[in-house]
């Protein structure tokens, strides 16, 4: 019967040999959640002789077996090393799928159930945190400490330095998600290998501005009529601090440069031209995807899009407690719109 606070967090996992059989961890932060969620797993699986098995059972899974996660944690293990059941709450991994093995107690391994930002009143967090063999964990943002501990820690693993004024400019661009973060420092200790000291020059060529890349995502994502990836994306965004005006300012951005794209092809202008002539360039990682984005909407569907993100964006400017969900609705709407009739190269 635990309520673990986000500054509290990492000490309460790290003492594994205290920790109760059932572990929920959620928040906004879904790297930080999946990084604790491993680093658990494994620390529990090494405490068992001979190591435990982790399994990871998702939704997908209890499709074929809705009793799986049942049968794994209620049945002894035959030569030692009790199993870890990772668990991510879902459509099927449910409070009400799980409450006997939790409220109940007893079980055979150990269960890890990771979730996304719960309410107080959520049905899965008020279970964790109200039975007696469990504990329900808060992990949250990272603040610039808990950023610069984790760049001092993958640094020196390198045996790599990094100078005052680069530190400071590398926390500053980190995103607020711990997986995106760590993914940054671990390329920027590639760029900068066999270097003594990293520095700002090194920060500035390896790593990208996390919220740019972070709405680069969205805007690649639903123009290529990905809804639900652009939606997760913007999600992350959100969560990271980013303003969900600034998610419909960057989706405009994009379909205008769409728009200029498709109305210079229409003109007779060649793909290498046509691309030529936007400024600013586009980075070259995403030069297939937008010459795939150019070629599949029409001229019409293009201002049929920027119709709908103009009424998208006024309507968050006059209502901005509303600016989320209708970032969202925008973001579902124009990706129907690139893979329903509007675009019409994907009717092929």
């Amino acid at each position: 019967m635990v309520a673990v606070k986000t500054h509290q967090a990492q000490a309460f996992l790290a003492a594994v040999e205290r920790l109760p059989p059932a572990v929920l961890l959620y928040g906004t932060d879904a790297g930080l959640v999946a990084e604790r969620a491993s680093q658990l797993a494994k620390r529990l699986a090494e405490r068992e002789t001979p190591p435990g098995e982790v399994l990871r059972i998702d939704d997908d899974s209890l499709e074929a077996d809705p009793d799986r996660i049942h049968v794994e944690l209620r049945t002894p293990p035959m030569f030692g090393g009790r199993k870890i059941v990772r668990a991510p709450a879902g459509r099927r991994v449910t409070a009400a799928l799980i409450e006997g093995l939790v409220k109940e107690g007893g079980l055979e391994g150990y269960l890890i159930v990771e979730a996304g930002s719960l309410r107080p009143d959520d049905a899965m967090r008020a279970l964790f945190e109200r039975s007696p063999a469990a504990a329900a964990v808060a992990c949250f943002p990272d603040e610039a400490r808990d950023l610069d501990a984790i760049i001092r820690e993958t640094l020196a693993a390198g045996g790599t330095e990094i100078t005052t004024d680069a530190r400071r400019l590398l926390i500053a661009r980190l995103g607020a998600d711990r997986g995106l973060s760590r993914a940054e420092i671990d390329k920027l200790a590639l760029y900068a290998h066999g270097k003594a000291a990293i520095d700002e020059a090194d920060v500035e060529a390896a790593v990208g501005d996390a919220a740019e890349q972070a709405l680069d995502r969205v805007v690649m994502a639903v123009a290529s009529g990905r809804g639900a990836a652009a939606l997760v994306e913007c999600d992350r965004s959100v969560a990271a601090g980013e303003d969900p005006q600034a998610v419909i300012a960057a989706v405009q951005r994009h379909f205008l440069r769409l728009h200029r794209l498709r109305t210079a092809l229409d003109a007779g202008r060649s793909m290498d031209d046509a691309i030529r002539g936007l400024r600013p360039q586009p980075h070259f990682k995403q030069r297939d995807a937008l010459e795939a984005q150019a070629r599949a909407w029409s001229a019409a569907g293009l201002a049929a899009a920027l119709a709908r993100i103009a009424a998208a964006a006024k309507a968050a400017r006059l209502g901005a407690d509303l600016g989320g969900l209708l970032a969202e609705r925008l973001l579902i709407d124009l990706a129907e719109m690139a893979g329903g009739g509007v675009a019409p190269a994907r009717r092929r």
